[in-house]
């Protein structure tokens, strides 16, 4: 294997993980941790089994046919993908707002910078990445290199928080509770909206496709999920250590509260870093994935593929400043796009059993099975979930 491709592999792993891994993300762990306690093991343990039943079938699909989401769904129903790429330009808009705060609040917290201003500032590093003369490659190594640090990082003030292993452990496999908005939240935090796609629509961009790349999608889809997973363990042992010790979290900014408290001022800037890390690598997924659902509508978005990208981050930093970050945004903009998840899933499905699409290729029955449960789970949550806004 060129080393090109699997630099473009590990990539597309670690861009779907960091998008994942947001603001949102850092927020919605330790919110669920505070309230679920020991049992929101269970929702990362059954979140994670749906990500990768999801992610699998979407990558494997997308990549063999090479077609991108909003193509296939078009050819699937003619329409159906101007109406898939909206919802999820929507949703990457709405999570990019609170990536664009994230990002201030990270370059806060470490230099004592106005938020508005470490926004603005970190804006213009994504746009710095997307105007590189090889920005593909750029985009790679940031997301890789960030999403180590965060990782080594958060690890550091899990082990400092000294959180109940056993406990953990034990309601990993039998809560006490089951709480479906959570695993809703989660679900599509990590792979719902433009989550799912990021890293498939970037293999497709670097001419890696077709049936005889399987294996090594595959193995790219899994290592995104399970790098997002162990990311998801890491924070909520932390978050846990500090709950069971008796401290509750600043609901202005939960996880900073949880660093500071496992690991003093030190553990305070390291929450400053991996805020910063998270939003920034989120700001730069969420908007090469949102545009990637744009450019084959018309000519003129491939033709300027950086112009577009480059307002999408200007209007979300705008945006950010206008109306602010509130958390409950974040929760919110997870579940939102964990209600798209079934629909593009069951779209991706679908194509997979038109042979004008796949050609030779038959997808697994194993996968369509899993696929399928996927949607039929997160369908059935989504209806629950929905019930209990509306009441």
């Amino acid at each position: 294997m060129s080393k090109q491709r699997s630099s473009a592999l590990l990539g597309a792993a670690f861009l779907m993980a960091t998008s994942a891994i947001g603001p949102g993300f850092l927020t919605q762990t330790t919110v669920f941790t505070q309230q679920l306690q020991a049992a929101f093991g269970f929702v990362i343990l059954v979140s994670v089994l749906l990500d990768i039943g999801a992610q699998l079938n979407i990558w494997r699909i997308l990549t063999v046919t090479q077609c991108r989401a909003q193509d296939l769904a078009n050819e699937l129903l003619p329409g159906l993908g101007y109406v898939l790429a909206a919802l999820v330009v929507l949703g990457g808009l709405a999570f990019n707002i609170g990536n664009i705060g994230g990002c201030g609040l990270g370059m806060q917290v470490l230099s004592g910078l106005d938020t508005t201003y470490g926004a603005l500032l970190s804006g213009g590093i994504a746009l710095f990445i997307f105007w590189l003369r090889e920005a593909g490659k750029a985009l790679d190594h940031f997301t890789r290199w960030l999403g180590i640090l965060m990782v080594l990082l958060t690890l550091y003030v899990a082990v400092s928080s000294h959180p109940p292993l056993g406990a953990a452990l034990r309601q990993s496999m039998w809560p006490d509770v089951v709480d479906t908005k959570a695993i809703i939240t989660l679900v599509g935090g990590t792979v719902g909206g433009y989550i799912s796609f990021a890293g498939a629509h970037r293999l497709l961009d670097a001419g890696i496709g077709g049936p005889a790349q399987v294996g090594l999608v595959n193995k790219s889809a899994v290592s995104g999920i399970v790098i997002t997973g162990v990311m998801r363990s890491i924070l909520f042992l932390a978050a846990l250590g500090v709950v069971m010790q008796g401290m509750q979290p600043d609901s202005s900014n939960p996880p900073a509260a949880v660093f500071r408290f496992a690991a003093g001022e030190t553990g305070y800037r390291f929450f400053g870093m991996v805020m910063w890390c998270a939003a920034i690598t989120s700001v730069v997924g969420a908007a090469y994935t949102s545009v990637s659902f744009l450019k084959t509508f018309h000519p003129f978005i491939v033709r300027y593929e950086r112009w577009c990208i480059s307002f999408f981050i200007a209007c979300s930093t705008l945006i950010f400043i206008a109306v602010g970050r509130p958390v409950r945004l974040l929760i919110v903009a997870g579940a939102l796009n964990g209600l798209i998840l079934p629909l593009a899933l069951a779209v991706v499905l679908l194509a997979a059993t038109r042979k004008r699409l796949t050609g030779s290729y038959r997808h697994p029955v194993w996968m369509q099975v899993a696929g399928w449960l996927v949607v039929g789970v997160m369908g059935w949550l989504s209806v629950i979930t929905l019930q209990q806004w509306l009441s």
